[in-house]
This record gives C-alpha cells, sequence and structure tokens, in this order.
C-alpha cells in the first residue's frame, strides 16, 4: 500500500501550467522536487477536482483540489554491494561519509559498480525510505573518484530536497586540504598578473572565474571569462616544505561547487596539485630543493592530493548547524611527512 493521498488546494493567482502549480503549492514537507511531480504527472498520480490528469499544461484556477497518490518507494536498478564504509555519522534521514580516494561516488558506464551507492545500498538496506520514488540513497553532491574526503547523502525525501536547497543557495561549509606545488602568496608579483586571482585579507588568494567543459578534451574544465558557470575559490596556506618553497599544504574552500574546481583553478593559478593526471602536466620538483624522501613521494604520489576535510550544514529535518571533520588519509599524511624530511 503506498502512503495516504496527498491533497490540497490551489491558491490564489495560480501559474497557467498545472505542473508548475503543483511545485508551488504543494505542502513544503511532502518535499516533491519538479521531476518528482513530472513522474507522477505521467504515471497518472495527479488528479485535478478528482478527474486525473497527465498533461503538464493543464490548465489551473484557484481554489482547485489536487489529489495526489504517492505510490510506494520503487525498487532501485542499482544493486547493493558489501563495501566497507567509513561512516561519520547516521541518522534516519542522512549518513555522512568519508569516501576512500579510487571510489566512484555513482555508477556509469564506465563503473557499473562497486560505486559508494552501491556501498550505501547494501549498509542502509531497508531503513532507505525513498528518494525521488525509488529505494536509492539522494546523492546531492560528489567528489572526484581519486578525491578523498567527506560526503552527505540523503536517505528520505525531506532530507533530499533540504541538503539540495543548500548546496544551489552555497551555504554548505566545505573545506579542503590540497598539497601543491610552490606556494600561493600575495607578495608574487607572478600571481598579481593572472586574471580572476586576487588576495584578501590574511593572505587569502580568491579565484574569480567562469568554468566549462574543455573545448576538445571532454574531461577536463577550462576557465573562461565569458559563457561559463561562474566559480570562487578560495585558499590559504597552511605549512611551506623546501628551501626555497617548492610545495605547500594549501586549505581551499569553495563559494560554488563545479566540476573538478579547485584542481582547475589552482592550475590557473600556477599551483598545480601534486599527484593530479589531468591537470598536473609534467611538472616537478627540483632534487636540489627538497629532501629526497620528499623528491620521492611526491614523485610517485599516485593521485591528486586532494581531501574534503570539513563538511557543515543545517540539518535538513532537525534543524541543527552540524559540522564534521576527516582526518588527512594515510597517503597524504605519509607524503606530508617525506615532505617535512
Amino acid at each position: 500500500m503506498g502512503q495516504p493521498p496527498l491533497v490540497f488546494r490551489i491558491m490564489p493567482d495560480p501559474p497557467k501550467r498545472l505542473d508548475k502549480a503543483i511545485a508551488r503549492d504543494v505542502p513544503a514537507d511532502a518535499s516533491l522536487s519538479r521531476s518528482r511531480i513530472a513522474k507522477l504527472l505521467a504515471s497518472g498520480d495527479v488528479a485535478l477536482n478528482g478527474a486525473v490528469l497527465t498533461d503538464p499544461r493543464a490548465k489551473v484556477a484557484e481554489d482547485d483540489e489536487i489529489t495526489v497518490t504517492l505510490p510506494d518507494a520503487a525498487e532501485s536498478h542499482m544493486g547493493p554491494e558489501d563495501i566497507p564504509l567509513d561512516l561519520v555519522f547516521e541518522d534516519d534521514d542522512l549518513i555522512v561519509i568519508n569516501k576512500p580516494s579510487g571510489m566512484v561516488v555513482h555508477p556509469a558506464p564506465g563503473s557499473p559498480s562497486g560505486t559508494l551507492v552501491n556501498a550505501l545500498m547494501h549498509h542502509c538496506g531497508d531503513s532507505l525510505s525513498g528518494v525521488g520514488g525509488e529505494k536509492r540513497p539522494g546523492i546531492v553532491h560528489r567528489i572526484d573518484k581519486e578525491t578523498s574526503g567527506l560526503l552527505v547523502v540523503a536517505k528520505s525525501d525531506k532530507a533530499h530536497h533540504g541538503l539540495a536547497a543548500q548546496f544551489e543557495a552555497h551555504t554548505v561549509e566545505r573545506y579542503y586540504r590540497a598539497v601543491v606545488y610552490g606556494v600561493p602568496d600575495s607578495n608574487d608579483p607572478r600571481l598579481r598578473g593572472i586574471r580572476g586571482v586576487n588576495f584578501e585579507r590574511s593572505n587569502i588568494m580568491k579565484i574569480t572565474t567562469q568554468l566549462a567543459r574543455h573545448k576538445t578534451d571532454r574531461q577536463r574544465q577550462a576557465v573562461l571569462f565569458g559563457n561559463g558557470r561562474h566559480a570562487v575559490t578560495r585558499a590559504r596556506v597552511v605549512e611551506r616544505f623546501g628551501q626555497p618553497v617548492v610545495a605547500s599544504l594549501v586549505e581551499c574552500w569553495l563559494e560554488t561547487g563545479r566540476t573538478h574546481q579547485i584542481r582547475v583553478h589552482m592550475t590557473h593559478a600556477g599551483h598545480n596539485l601534486v599527484g593530479d593526471p589531468t591537470y598536473g602536466g609534467r611538472r616537478k620538483l627540483s632534487p636540489k630543493a627538497i629532501n629526497a624522501a620528499g623528491f620521492e613521494a611526491v614523485a610517485s604520489f599516485p593521485r591528486q592530493a586532494l581531501h574534503a576535510a570539513v563538511l557543515g550544514f543545517k540539518h535538513p529535518v532537525t534543524g541543527e548547524m552540524v559540522r564534521f571533520e576527516a582526518p588527512l588519509p594515510d597517503d597524504m599524511a605519509d607524503l606530508l611527512c617525506a615532505l617535512k624530511g
């Protein structure tokens, strides 16, 4: 049996289309996204004054009665897999995971299994109340396969709706740790000549550009200053390595969240991430500028040295502000030890 029907009335001055009127006037507690409303219409689960309608463009009027039938969540096509997870937090509505490097977040043609979603399907089991009408975890943000660190995932429609709204409004706190070549410093005259790069108080580097998919390499993102998506990254130096400095540990935080944003922005500023196979180029350290262990550790580091260390947001159900931290994984911790000598 499905949930009890959702019944409500259209408020004054409604949009001309049925789907838009429903999206505007449906009770917030129902947490129905526009895509979910479209699916419910298409499957004949929406009635206007008792008559089932499937046309999203149907006209509505003030005080019309809308009845939405909410069927039980359908089984997902994504299968559960018994893969160990580093759980940071879990309740009835969401789960926070410390993802290891090498794990893809969501199944895709190149990675149909072994993903975080497959692992969550197994771990959560029947505790998934359904997201978008399907028994699956609700992914609201992602980090790259080889990037480690914190992710929050919704277990219910309400949590998914609330988290997605926060990510869209850029109110989620996200701090990353990265090991980069060189040191971003306001005293570097080279940085003052790079478009989109400036410095704020306390030697914080701010990078403001637009990002879009690269014209010739579809696996890369490119920095633009028109016809792209607005992107802002800030970074501050935490620790410096070498004499003169040849690498540094930086803390980066996002005002926006675009694909590869930190990686492509730091490259734009001339401070590529150590180990980055896509944006790192062929950059190497001079063996004369760093100890032998540090030189070898940087040369052999197998992934982009990037870790999602801090994640903070307003709990979408309880309203409580929550904040989680994940320590550096062993490979990045070992890299720093080697650089220190």
